[in-house]
């Protein structure tokens, strides 16, 4: 039976427990990956390893990208 529930009355501690209570919920579940998954991380491998792709340290990531939307 479908449940609507209004988010908005929940504080967001509530929030994250609910949120956390599904996810463990879900967690458990054998739930198949779609196929579009694998062949996403196929590129993403593949960028590793030809180095085409780069990485950057979180912290100067977040440093850039707050520089960027101010």
């Amino acid at each position: 039976m479908p449940t609507t529930i209004n988010l908005k009355q929940f504080t967001t501690a509530e929030k994250l427990r609910l949120m956390e209570s599904l996810w463990h919920e879900l967690s458990d579940a054998d739930i198949a990956s779609p196929d579009w998954h694998a062949d996403v991380l196929a590129e993403r491998d593949r960028l590793i390893d030809s180095r085409e792709d780069t990485f950057v340290d979180w912290e100067v990531a977040k440093h850039e990208l707050r520089e960027e939307l101010q």
